[in-house]
């Protein structure tokens, strides 16, 4: 039987291309975007099923939570990706930046969580991955709210990898480096990779194996594995 993965914020980056490797894989994708769909529209052609939600709208995630339901009576794996990164001097200045960081990360996946439940119990292998941050253990000063929502959401991965067991399980990554965004300059580049024991910029790829790693190895749950070059060591 065919297996099905749901990623969220499968539009860019490392939704996408994960999405596009568990297509690979064999599975039938349900690729969540909330406005970067050009991923998506890619992701379709290869046999995807585009769904979208505006994560900072619960309803908007309950009603995905509905369509997946009507498509799928079962869920083997449940990627919450989706993300949004906000700095003190935006949040602090945008009430609804505020609460998007904490809707996004927290609620969104909460929802997703306990309203796919049941799917995930179907599958003989349910298996929940949140994508957190190194910063969940040692916070910036300069992204409070982005890294409390992101402690909340490691905190969430140990909860309910203990709700769940033994039929689902539930573990998280924490990523460092992995790509720099187009806005970063030499200078900042070369900041982070002198503080980078491996001192490279990782790619998506040893992501992608991780997450293969946590789904192929069933008596792992409740786990957090950083995947930054060893970057965590010098915060």
């Amino acid at each position: 039987m065919t297996k099905t993965a749901l990623v969220t914020g499968a539009g860019r980056r490392f939704g996408f291309e994960v999405a596009k490797a568990l297509i690979e894989d064999g599975y039938k994708v349900f690729a969540h975007y909330n406005s970067s769909k050009d991923g998506v529209d890619e992701l379709s052609q290869l046999g995807a099923e585009p769904i979208q939600a505006n994560f900072a709208r619960q309803h908007d995630v309950k009603e995905m939570v509905t369509q997946i339901k009507k498509h799928s009576s079962k869920l083997d794996l449940l990627i919450n990706n989706a993300s949004c990164f906000f700095d003190n001097d935006t949040v602090d200045n945008d009430s609804e930046a505020l609460e998007a960081i904490f809707q996004v990360h927290n609620i969104a996946p909460y929802l997703l969580i306990t309203g796919l439940q049941q799917q995930l119990s179907n599958s003989d292998n349910g298996l929940i991955i949140n994508i957190t941050d190194i910063y969940t253990d040692k916070p910036s000063t300069n992204y409070i709210a982005y890294c409390a929502a992101k402690a909340g959401l490691a905190n969430m991965t140990q909860a309910f990898a203990k709700a769940l067991a033994p039929d689902v399980r539930v573990n998280a990554i924490q990523p460092g480096p992995i790509l720099f965004l187009p806005e970063h300059d030499n200078e900042h580049k070369m900041q982070v990779l002198d503080e980078t024991p491996l001192r490279v910029e990782g790619g998506l790829e040893p992501m992608i194996d991780t997450v293969r790693f946590l789904r192929d190895n069933p008596f792992l749950t409740g786990e957090s594995i950083k995947v930054d070059g060893g970057r965590a060591l010098n915060l």
